[in-house]
């Protein structure tokens, strides 16, 4: 009809002069023709009884849909935090009961991160391809597993090899946040995905509980065995855990995103939105979703390369504080004693073998706390100021925090107190950086652009150890050198960043992406 209706308009216009003249006499019904210029306008204008996926999340609001969401994506951030605590623990154990060296302690952290950094892409392009809930499902079950198995690993290169795997399961868990801040409104999404860091926060504050209870009766075998808990319960909720309802859009499944929203809306209490659920300008987006490669295109290029450094250097700078944290005590009294010690005691034999004591674990614990404040702090701030600013400020605070650290003394309260505000500081960069990487990039690279910013900052993780377990041995200042270097690159880095998402809206496409840059760029 449409097409009829056009033809006969034209005619009129004396456009076409192949039709028999009696058909421009003909009486028409004006209520049944539609002008050209209408007809035009209603395909690129989108009818109010219309609604797009960020329209309904942000309509249907914060209630208890995001309350479950906020726990089972947190159950899954308390187990990476736990396996991550144990790193700190597991390597003195080793050294004391397999006799290992310090560069094979190093090796034992580097390996778990090398797996991280190897699967982060993989299971970011998984995530984009196939679904958030499959990839973190098939995480959760492989981690459980691998975990179970390092408890009971018969010498140091399986301990080696099944550690490595669990870093490659590891690598999919920032999928999580992911999942957690598609579902989030625009006004709460900075907020809640900040306050997420607790549950990490509590994850490790029960591993280092957990190490002061076991360790000193039943071992590491066990403490590995019984930190496999969380992720067991992890295990069982996925499958109740939602599919994004975005991934939904951007894929085409357009009825499956609309059974989502339904739900948001029934358990939030809210009344759904009238209308039809329209997918946006999403599938005028390239059909390949989660290609690396797209990541590097010129509209993402220089947000890409800046945050793969800042992500580094943070996972640098925070990981090497967990590590010094067992680390740091006990150089400190060597190094910092009136009397000369030899270099060759620094790399300890078995008869030198020094196991935790309950003040290192109480130590450990003091500095985890330190994350909370951080947590609370990085919320007041991050939405008055911005994503960028409160980057490059919290890294410039703890570039400071490690001078202090250059101090050779061995006063313990000192030494507790400015690890506790370094770890407080670079915890709360690290939800900044979460916060800020999900919402500049769109949702069909979303996921694959965390976990290769995730995979960056494994890299990092793989190089702490040896400034933090190895470097540190020899020289306190060098060590604390380099992350205070590390620290102010990274905070120049979130300067230079060409986007600030504080009050942004998520987008769909690369397209999208490129036109708020072209914006931003004009301003």
């Amino acid at each position: 009809m449409v097409l009829k209706r056009s033809k006969g308009y034209q005619d009129i216009e004396g456009t076409s002069g192949s039709n028999p003249p009696s058909s421009t006499n003909e009486l028409v019904d004006p209520d049944t023709v539609i002008p050209q210029e209408i007809e035009m306008a209603s395909v690129s204008v989108v009818p109010d009884d219309t609604f797009t996926v960020t329209q309904a999340v942000n309509a249907l609001g914060f209630g208890w849909f995001q309350v479950k969401l906020s726990l089972w994506t947190g159950l899954c951030w308390m187990a990476d935090s736990m396996e991550m605590t144990i790193l700190s623990i597991l390597s003195p154990a080793l050294h004391c009961d397999w006799h290992i060296s310090r560069y094979q302690q190093a090796l034992t952290t580097t390996v778990v991160f090398l797996g991280m950094m190897l699967s982060s892409t993989f299971w970011g392009n998984l995530s984009d391809r196939y679904g958030r809930k499959q990839a973190l499902t098939l995480c959760a079950i492989l981690l459980f597993y691998y975990g179970l198995l390092s408890a009971i690993a018969p010498s140091f290169m399986w301990i080696l090899l099944l550690r490595g795997l669990v870093g490659f399961a590891i690598g999919c868990t920032p999928q999580s946040v992911t999942l957690y801040a598609e579902f989030l409104p625009t006004k709460q999404r900075a907020k809640c995905v900040v306050l997420l860091d607790c549950f990490w926060a509590l994850g490790a504050c029960f591993e280092v509980a957990l190490a002061l209870v076991v360790m000193p009766t039943l071992g590491w075998h066990w403490l590995l065995a019984l930190s496999t808990g969380p992720l067991l319960a992890f295990a069982l909720i996925c499958p109740w855990l939602p599919e994004s309802a975005r991934f939904h859009v951007a894929s085409g499944q357009t009825e499956k995103a609309l059974e989502t929203l339904e739900k948001i809306a029934k358990d939030n209490g809210k009344p759904m939105l009238l209308g039809r659920l329209v997918v946006d300008d999403s599938m005028t987006s390239s059909p390949h979703r989660g290609r690396f490669k797209d990541l590097l295109v010129p509209s993402l290029r220089k947000t890409s390369l800046l945050l793969w450094f800042i992500w580094m250097a943070c996972a640098f700078c925070y990981y090497g504080l967990v590590l010094m944290t067992t680390e740091l005590f006990e150089t400190s009294a060597i190094i910092c004693s009136e009397k000369p010690v030899p270099i060759q005691s620094l790399d300890t034999c078995a008869a030198d073998c020094r196991q935790l004591q309950t003040t290192d674990y109480m130590d450990l614990l003091w500095t985890t706390l330190a994350e909370f404040p951080g947590i609370f702090l990085t919320i007041f701030i991050i939405e008055r100021f911005g994503r960028k600013k409160t980057m490059a400020v919290q890294f410039v605070a703890y570039a400071i925090c490690c001078s202090f650290l250059m101090v050779c003394t061995r006063k313990r309260i000192f030494l507790t107190i400015m690890l506790f505000f370094a770890r407080g500081i670079i915890a709360g960069v690290f939800q900044a950086a979460y916060v800020y990487t999900p919402e500049v990039y769109p949702t069909s690279l979303r996921a694959v652009g965390v976990g290769s910013c995730s995979a960056m900052a494994r890299f990092g993780a793989m190089v702490t150890p040896y400034v933090a377990q190895v470097l540190l041995k020899s020289s306190i200042s060098l060590s604390t050198t380099t992350y205070s270097v590390a620290a102010l690159l990274a905070a120049i880095g979130c300067l230079l960043l060409p986007i600030e998402t504080s009050g942004k809206e998520l987008t769909e496409n690369v397209q999208q992406h490129a036109n708020a840059n072209a914006l931003k760029t004009k301003k």
